[in-house]
């Protein structure tokens, strides 16, 4: 396997972009290599890679690997066709801040470059950003872990661990860097509907990894916190706002709602390349709309819908900063109020 513990990778030898299909998952592990562009399209509209970090990271390779393969033979046209790949992927996702900033941290390097070494500067960038990640999510563990110390169980919601970045993830980090120190953090696991993210990507790289894991239905965290059987909620996003209303995958805010009813923190991880400066508010956020049929079709062999039922299926919602503990990220932790001052 090329990958090795990672999520996405990039194969500078045979110049392809290389993830693991997450839909497939627990099921079959599968390691994708590419050089196509509708492969690495589809790969991320469809959620083949998922997790903010990840799709940032992912679309930096991509980027590189589609440049590396262009015939294109002056600096214009070589710009152009970038642009407009850029252009593309940012459309397939609207919602996650990091595929904006990966194609944003892409256009920057070409434009410093020249014809002789755009296509080598772009790689480089998309391989500095996998170390980067990698150290961030390290640093957000690192201080997340101090924080949970105390700490016998934790709530999450979707995926936001190594799957969904290079490595360690962001909320998982806290649980992961603990474990290495010799502390074992149980986990419940929100199966996270309608693509049960929750049940089975992050139970499957939980108990891969030898972390006590239990999963429950989405409508069970109430009941999971009243009875007091987690200590905190752990939870990644994929955008946030300047006054700290964050966007996460749907169910996020009525998780943090009942946080904060019973009295339990809740925690956003998060690298800071996740803040939208342009973004004032939570309102501002565009919100992904996908197809119904991922409802009441993906996971059955007959629909569980009746055809003349609608369907209504947001990706995210928006919790607001009220509802937010604190946020973990690679440069410290900090309460809504103060993180305005490191941005």
């Amino acid at each position: 396997m090329f990958l090795n513990d990672a999520a996405v990778g990039f194969d500078t030898v045979n110049n392809k972009a290389v993830f693991i299909d997450q839909t497939l998952l627990p099921n079959e592990y599968k390691e994708v290599c590419t050089d196509d562009y509708n492969e690495i399209f589809d790969a991320i509209k469809l959620l083949k890679v998922r997790g903010a970090p990840a799709i940032g990271v992912f679309t930096a390779i991509s980027l590189a690997v589609l440049m590396n393969k262009s015939k294109a033979l002056t600096y214009e046209t070589l710009f152009k066709e970038l642009k407009k790949y850029c252009d593309d992927l940012i459309l397939c996702r609207p919602t996650a801040i990091n595929l904006k900033w990966a194609t944003g941290e892409m256009l920057r390097i070409a434009e410093e470059s020249t014809t002789e070494n755009f296509r080598l500067n772009l790689t480089n960038q998309a391989l500095k950003m996998i170390d980067d990640d990698i150290a961030i999510c390290r640093k957000i563990g690192e201080y997340g872990a101090q924080l949970l110390k105390n700490c016998n169980s934790i709530l999450t919601h979707c995926n936001a661990g190594r799957l969904a970045t290079v490595k360690y993830g962001t909320a998982l980090s806290p649980v992961y860097i603990a474990k290495e120190n010799g502390h074992n953090i149980k986990v419940f696991a929100d199966e996270t509907r309608p693509l049960l993210q929750g049940a089975r990507i992050t139970a499957s790289e939980l108990c891969e990894s030898g972390i006590d894991t239990t999963v429950i239905c989405d409508n069970m965290a109430s009941y999971v916190m009243k009875n007091g059987l987690v200590d905190a909620v752990l939870v990644g996003c994929d955008r946030v706002a300047l006054n700290g209303d964050t966007a996460n995958k749907i169910g996020t805010s009525g998780i943090a709602i009942l946080a904060k009813y019973y009295n339990v923190p809740f925690y956003v991880c998060m690298p800071f390349s996740s803040f939208d400066k342009s973004i004032k508010t939570g309102d501002d956020i565009v919100i992904e709309m996908r197809n119904g049929d991922e409802i009441g079709d993906m996971w059955y062999e007959n629909s569980m819908i009746p055809q003349n039922a609608k369907t209504l299926n947001p990706a995210f919602d928006v919790t607001d900063h009220s509802l937010i503990t604190a946020f973990i990220t690679e440069k410290g932790v900090f309460t809504p109020n103060q993180i305005k001052n490191y941005i």
